[in-house]
């Protein structure tokens, strides 16, 4: 699926545009880059944006700290606890055990096998490296053979999957494992796979944006490269000349103010290099002081020519400082083409617009600025695995060191979590499982609680617990697994908030790659599409873990989807207290019927 860049601003209101990027204001010029759009699509690439962010049941959460039902979360563990004291003595009295350990043992069938099979699955996903360095190489062109055979290596990790679990008769419980752990690991491999030959196809055409740069400026440039730089570098000390004479610097020769007009302010933040631009800036200051910046003492140094694919190379020798440029994320073409975009000419302007926007995307926005394709390495994918997102990036936001007490912690929590959905399942689900003769309402009465409490445990492990460890391990510092789900009011909200990292993938690569590959499908089509395939991937859950293809599970969700468009009518979204009644009504009712319906039915 084909991805494409990042949204731009659109320009104030009351100011006039130009070609190269310049935008008459009453304030001044102002230079703002174009967003590059594909050709062949006018849809733009969704962001799915990381910071440092805490989850909110995490114990370092200030916000979460300072909540005034901070108490209730307090509540909720002690009557749990309490609950499940009451449980063991009471099955202790009668059947002088506090707990069985039947489906223990159930759980635990060739666990060794299991172990290895998962193994084995995480280990295939390796393939990915060298997938993406021979497209790297241009030894296989993505668009479309790789993503082709991208997509026939994702369906033979997961049919190989499937049958390996029906080949060994697992239970419930590890076929619905092992076959979940595939999908986790299939959308990792595409997002690695898909994001880095979307990048390789962005690097291509930088090239050749910067072979047309460079053509345009011997074609329109006498003296051409050499001589467009300097020329550029020119158009730059004459605006920021002009905006000095008219800003009224008394006679001191203290010109501050000029370093702050919104021309000289332009020029010095559009630059792509912050050397660069902390160069020009004191060159500035030298020109508006009276100064010869020739004689600054930084010296000169050597900006030469991107030579792509036999283009002649040229060197052009600024004439403002020279700073040490940043050892990655920075190349010197880029340098070069953040000085044409003040090129006189509008055509060399835009041309350098387009280069520089289409560099962008090939440099992580963090401080190690990694450039595509050095990311391409085994350790780099390794570190990617081990972070709890399933979509990929160049860089993520790191924290400073790993905490060994934090780790603890969540280790602790995650046991005794698990022992308390142990407890619920084993006393008050498996006891409760709705037989063929058994009342159909009864049934979802005695379910509707015990498979609320195990849902909220299995959500606090796998959310809380087991992602916030891996999170620490692996130094990721975004630990927004999920939002405030609890407080939906509508079915899209839920689906939003609960599963961030899965919601993250469907949002970028299914629901903004229909978009970017279909200009004609609408935003409703592309959710519909969205859901299509979430209900699916869910329905062969349910079909490999109960043996059946009764389509309930497909059915349920797809039924979402009207349900959401009613929703967002201004009429119900003024009644938030009823849509969230309404929403925990549904998914109480949700889970029993689940379980009544694939069992007995």
């Amino acid at each position: 699926m084909t991805l494409e860049p990042r949204l731009a601003s659109v320009p104030a209101t009351g100011s006039v545009g130009t070609e190269s990027g310049a935008l008459e204001t009453s304030k001044g010029t102002f230079y703002v880059s174009k967003p590059f759009r594909s050709k062949t699509s006018k849809k733009l690439r969704a962001i799915v944006t990381f910071e440092p962010r805490k989850s909110h049941f995490d114990t370092t959460n200030e916000r979460s700290g300072t909540n005034e039902f901070r108490g209730f979360f307090t509540l909720f563990w002690i009557s749990l606890f309490l609950f499940t004291v009451q449980t063991y003595i009471s099955s202790l009295e009668a059947n002088g055990y506090a707990l069985s350990f039947a489906f223990a043992t159930m759980f635990s069938r060739d666990a060794i096998v299991l172990a290895i099979s998962d193994a084995v699955l995480v280990l295939t996903t390796a393939l990915c490296v060298p997938f993406a360095e021979a497209v790297m190489r241009g030894r296989l062109r993505y668009y479309w053979v790789g993503v082709v055979l991208q997509h026939l290596l994702q369906t033979t990790v997961l049919v190989v999957a499937i049958v390996w679990t029906y080949h060994r008769q697992w239970p419930w419980v590890q076929s619905g494992f092992l076959t979940l752990h595939s999908f986790v690991m299939i959308m990792k491999m595409h997002s690695y796979i898909s994001i880095n030959g979307y990048l390789q196809d962005v690097l291509e055409r930088s090239q050749r944006a910067y072979e047309e740069l460079q053509s345009l400026t011997k074609a329109q440039v006498n003296g051409g490269w050499e001589t467009a730089l300097h020329e550029a570098e020119a158009e730059v000390k004459e605006t920021s000349k002009k905006k000095d004479k008219t800003s009224g610097a008394d006679a001191s020769g203290s010109h501050d103010s000029s370093i702050g007009t919104p021309e000289a302010e332009a020029v010095i933040h559009s630059l792509a290099d912050p050397s660069t631009a902390d160069a020009l800036r004191r060159r500035l200051v030298a020109v508006s002081e009276g100064q010869d910046p020739d004689k600054l003492d930084s010296g000169t140094s050597a900006v030469t020519a991107f030579n792509v694919k036999g283009a002649s190379s040229s060197t052009y020798t600024p004439s403002y400082p020279a700073t040490p440029l940043p050892a990655r994320g920075v190349s010197q073409e880029v340098t070069c083409a953040s000085l044409l975009i003040h090129h006189p000419n509008p055509s060399i302007t835009s041309a350098a617009h387009k280069f520089l926007d289409l560099d962008s995307e090939l440099v992580s926005t963090g401080p190690k600025k990694i450039r595509y394709p050095e990311n391409v390495t085994l350790g780099n994918f390794i570190e990617y695995m081990l972070i709890p997102t399933l979509v990929y990036e160049l860089e993520y936001p790191r924290t400073d060191r790993i905490r060994p007490l934090y780790v603890f912690e969540k280790t602790v929590a995650f046991m005794g979590s698990f022992a308390l959905l142990y407890t619920v399942t084993e006393s008050f689900i498996i006891p409760l499982t709705p037989t063929p003769g058994q009342s159909f309402l009864r049934s979802l009465l005695d379910l509707a609680l015990p498979f609320m409490i195990a849902y909220l445990l299995l959500f606090y492990i796998i959310f809380e617990c087991i992602c916030n460890a891996f999170a620490e391990l692996s130094c990721f510092a975004d630990r927004q697994f999920y939002e405030d789900w609890w407080n939906s009011t509508s079915w899209d909200e839920f689906s939003r908030k609960w599963n961030k990292p899965v919601h993250t993938f469907l949002l970028r690569h299914v629901y903004a790659s229909t978009l970017a590959s279909y200009p004609s499908v609408s935003r409703t089509s592309a959710m519909v599409m969205t859901f299509l395939l979430s209900a699916a991937a869910h329905e062969l859950v349910m079909v490999i873990v109960t043996h059946k293809i009764r389509l309930y599970l497909f059915l349920m969700q797809l039924a979402q989807i009207p349900l959401i468009l009613v929703t967002r009518a201004s009429v119900i979204k003024q009644k938030k207290l009823l849509g969230n009644v309404v929403f925990w009504i549904g998914l109480y009712a949700g889970f029993p019927l689940l379980c009544v319906a694939y069992v007995v039915y």
